[in-house]
């Protein structure tokens, strides 16, 4: 299970770009709704989340991607059932995904020591010990990191190719005409 946290304030293409790309990969996600059920975006988009902190389950857990926007990274940040799920996922070494602002989060746990990483122009310093590319989407071992909004389509391809196969994740794109 990949779970998606969504908190006050995400960017909502980030969020739901990926969730669309990993369903029709046959993956199978849930978006959590860290700032209560219904969530609403940076840009006042509401989404009601299918569970919630809580109701996580680390057993199936395959991946957690976390969204930027501002102030939802903001958010997912000072959340304490977040940074939990976050560190049983990198203790495991299972998928973590952060866009945006988003990996500012994994910098600031150190996290990103050692690994390439990307993200929103102006964040770079909060990768502590990444080694910034500056590339749309950077994958490095367990983590995926990506700039911004525009580039949400091609990090949903990045978390579907590490869970599923380039192959699978190349049909996907090219029956949604991306390629």
């Amino acid at each position: 299970m990949v779970y998606i946290f969504l908190a006050d304030g995400f960017e909502e293409i980030e969020a739901l770009a990926p969730l669309d790309i990993l369903k029709r990969s046959g993956i199978e996600v849930l978006t959590v709704g860290v700032t209560g059920k219904t969530v609403s975006g940076a840009h006042g988009v509401k989404v009601q989340a299918d569970i919630l902190p809580g109701e996580v389950d680390l057993t199936k857990l395959r991946g957690a991607v976390l969204p930027g926007g501002m102030p939802g990274a903001d958010n997912l940040a000072a959340s304490k059932e977040v940074a939990d799920i976050l560190e049983f996922a990198y203790k495991n070494d299972l998928l973590i995904g952060a866009i945006c602002a988003a990996p500012y989060i994994l910098g600031e746990r150190g996290y990103l020591k050692g690994r390439k990483a990307t993200c929103y122009t102006g964040y770079e310093a909060k990768l502590i010990g990444a080694k910034c590319t500056g590339k749309p989407v950077v994958c490095d071992g367990n983590i995926i990191t990506a700039r911004g909004a525009g580039v949400a389509l091609s990090f949903g391809f990045e978390i579907a190719a590490a869970l599923k196969g380039k192959d699978t994740a190349k049909k996907v794109k090219m029956s949604m005409l991306c390629e």
